[in-house]
């Protein structure tokens, strides 16, 4: 019988009615601000257009208000709490409930269920793939030649266990530092500057453009930007030279984070370290730059279009995908209002293979522990226990939510005065936190 959450006296969910909170701001400003971007992304006729006002208009001053009675998912969100929270004030309910409702009614209003024109187009496209048009990715990409020098012969699996540990580090550290590229925290906040760090190789500001210094551990160093960093014991689950086992990847955004990410399951294809990579993206565009399975494509396609080592690594995933040795599903459950305790038996199934699964991002951090105001010490495996095999959290901070700290890194955060009250939320630390299965 799987292993159940701990209790939660002591952290109640969150929600948004707290003036000042970062779900209050999300809900009252982020939002609104996200519909008018939306609505001026595209041509959308009239319906279009009074659908999304009106939408604006519940979200500011309204409750939530129901799904038509045809929608095509009713059944589904009535399984997810749906009669419990429709009805009551947006600010109200449990802030990643009415969140992850916000997107779905967002869908609804451009069209994108309903049989038309406008069914099955992202409203996001244009916000993802300008960004993977930009100059950052193009700089990231020529970065990647710099491991066509370490990823030869002696990295590829030759049954000699040897491989780069520095640049494992360092492709880790770029998917982690790739949670930045997140294009629905930017319509609300100016971009960080990153915490002073002379050690980590790969940079919040250029994920993929990282030197081989190998990073730190220490997390109690007042000046790391890393609040967590547990990557030992991630790679003490991935030996390279050893019988593989298939890594789970549970992704978070697209375009110029998806590729890091992206790049990342190819080393760990390449050295031996994984025999297959599944890759768990959203079913349906959410949360403005979630990745989906087009988003996926995208990434291949700027991959394998660009110049030097970044087409070889494209190639080789586009290969992989079509051997089965990358595998992309999208299980419905990805868009549930609900955090990962409450995840099917089927997709419970599913991670319980892997030799580890990374839970990348913030909202998937929020899901995996809790969106619940946890005491920031809460060990990290006693909220994950019920999770169905070993799992490494990837995440940049940016939502209040966070467990697993020192108390010595928790005194240092709260104590300095340029980090007191914001690096929570501000995206200039991150977090590597892992637990081993006890199976």
């Amino acid at each position: 019988m799987p292993a159940v959450p701990p209790a939660a006296d002591d952290a109640p969910v969150i929600l948004g009615n707290e003036p000042g909170s970062f779900p209050r701001n999300v809900l009252a400003t982020r939002h609104p601000a996200l519909i008018r971007q939306v609505r001026d992304a595209f041509p959308y006729g009239p319906e279009q257009h009074e659908a999304l006002d009106a939408l604006l208009r519940e979200i500011t001053d309204g409750v939530m208000e129901p799904l038509p009675a045809d929608a095509h998912d009713l059944g589904r969100w009535r399984s997810w709490g749906y009669d419990e929270q429709v009805g009551r004030s947006w600010f109200d309910a449990p802030f990643l409930w009415s969140e992850s409702y916000f997107y779905r009614r967002l869908l609804g209003a451009v069209g994108y269920f309903t049989p038309g024109p406008w069914q099955g187009v992202d409203p996001f496209a244009p916000f993802k793939r300008a960004e993977l048009r930009t100059g950052a990715v193009d700089d990231e990409l020529t970065a990647l030649d710099g491991l066509a020098t370490v990823d030869g012969p002696t990295a590829a699996g030759d049954g000699t266990g040897r491989y780069d540990e520095d640049q494992a580090y360092a492709l880790l550290l770029a998917s982690l530092w790739g949670n930045r590229a997140d294009l629905g925290f930017r319509i609300s906040s100016p971009p960080p500057s990153p915490s002073p760090s002379a050690s980590v190789s790969a940079s919040p500001s250029s994920p993929l453009s990282a030197s081989d210094d190998g990073g730190t551990s220490g997390t109690d160093s007042a000046d790391s930007p890393l609040v967590a960093d547990d990557s030992a014991l991630l790679w003490s689950l991935l030996p390279g030279g050893a019988p593989a086992r298939p890594v789970h990847l549970i992704a978070d955004n697209a375009g110029r984070e998806l590729i890091p990410d992206l790049v990342l399951l190819d080393h760990l294809l390449r050295t031996g370290r994984a025999d297959r990579a599944v890759l768990h993206v959203k079913p349906c565009p959410y949360y403005v730059s979630d990745a989906t399975l087009p988003d996926v494509v995208d990434a291949l396609r700027r991959l394998r279009g660009a110049p030097g080592y970044a087409a070889e690594i494209g190639s080789r995933l586009w290969d992989a995908m079509a051997t089965g040795r990358l595998d992309v599903r999208a299980h419905d459950f990805f868009r549930a209002p609900l955090p990962f305790d409450a995840m099917p038996a089927d997709l419970r199934a599913q991670l319980a293979e892997a030799s580890v699964t990374l839970v990348k991002g913030d909202l998937n951090y929020r899901r995996l522990v809790g969106d619940r105001a946890w005491p920031a010490t809460r060990p990290f495996a006693e909220c994950t226990a019920y999770f169905p095999g070993p799992v490494t959290a990837l995440r940049t901070l940016k939502s209040d939510v966070i467990v697993g700290l020192s108390e010595a890194t928790l005194k240092s955060l709260e104590t300095r005065t340029e980090e007191a009250g914001s690096w929570r939320t501000s995206g200039t630390h991150a977090l590597i936190q892992t637990r081993l299965s006890d199976r």
